[in-house]
């Protein structure tokens, strides 16, 4: 689990694996009028996603207002979306109060779906960590995550990051580029056969199969705390793909089971969702 540090002392980011050269992952957050907004709305565009703990402090302050004066400068092909915990009303005052027009700012409040699919969401604080990302179009080109929270990023770098990207597109990674992503059930949908279940076991760690034709792992952390916390993590990231495991919390345990109902026995969804809650967990 990566780290970062608030006035030195260490804290934990939570959330899937981000590597340069993967296909961007999917988010969805609030926009300022309380819309939905998703990746797919700048699907388009080269973007750079700058996230950040709250406005309430004057780095994020700072942040945001440089942001927005260096966007000024960019082409109409780029955009820049800022990201964090804050709730809409506040980012729209503080965009009103300070003439932020240039950016997008974007609230993560209701399901830190940024924050967990990013890896950027800071454990102890459920806010997100400082970084920036630059995807170009819907690639992963570029990773900036500040080790301190309360200092600033490069932005320098970033810019100069941006420039090399534009001239030399990072091309998705052999091996490295796809994002787990569960697939909707449509009509009849049938199990995966023995062969092909022991094939996806055998690239999982710790889960086991049952009789039944199910798989399931079981989680141990320090204490009841953590151990609810993996629980609303797998949740919200469960929700959203769309495919539901049955989780049983025992104080400091979670054993996790997955199956695919429609198919009365497991199917590429199963070990999709194993896949990313190992990711979660690591």
């Amino acid at each position: 689990m990566k780290t970062v540090t608030f006035q030195g002392n260490p804290l934990h980011l939570t959330g899937r694996s981000l590597k340069v050269g993967m296909p961007a992952p999917f988010f969805r957050v609030t926009g300022q009028g309380l819309k939905e907004v998703t990746l797919a709305d700048f699907s388009a565009r080269i973007k750079i996603i700058t996230s950040f703990p709250s406005l309430d402090t004057p780095v994020c302050d700072l942040q945001v207002k440089e942001f927005n004066k260096r966007a000024a400068h960019l082409s109409d092909d780029t955009v820049i979306l800022a990201i964090s915990m804050d709730l809409p009303f506040a980012q729209a005052r503080f965009c009103d109060a300070f003439g932020v027009k240039n950016i997008t700012v974007l609230s993560d409040y209701r399901n830190a779906s940024f924050g967990i699919n990013y890896g950027l969401l800071v454990r102890e604080l459920n806010l997100l960590a400082r970084a920036v990302v630059i995807l170009d179009h819907d690639v992963v080109s570029y990773i900036q995550i500040a080790p301190e929270l309360t200092k600033p990023l490069d932005y320098d770098d970033v810019l100069k990051s941006l420039q090399e990207i534009l001239e030399n597109p990072v091309p998705i990674v052999s091996g490295e580029g796809t994002v787990l992503k569960c697939k909707p059930c449509t009509g009849d949908v049938m199990p995966l056969s023995h062969e092909t279940v022991a094939e996806h076991l055998a690239l999982l760690t710790g889960w086991q199969l049952t009789p039944d034709q199910k798989i399931i792992r079981e989680f141990k952390f320090k204490d009841f705390t953590q151990a609810k916390y993996f629980f609303d993590i797998i949740a919200a990231i469960a929700q959203e793909e769309g495919h539901h495991p049955e989780l049983d919390l025992d104080y400091n345990k979670l054993k996790v089971t997955l199956t695919t109902h429609a198919a009365h026995g497991l199917t590429e969804n199963d070990f999709t969702m194993a896949g990313i809650i190992e990711e979660l967990d690591g």
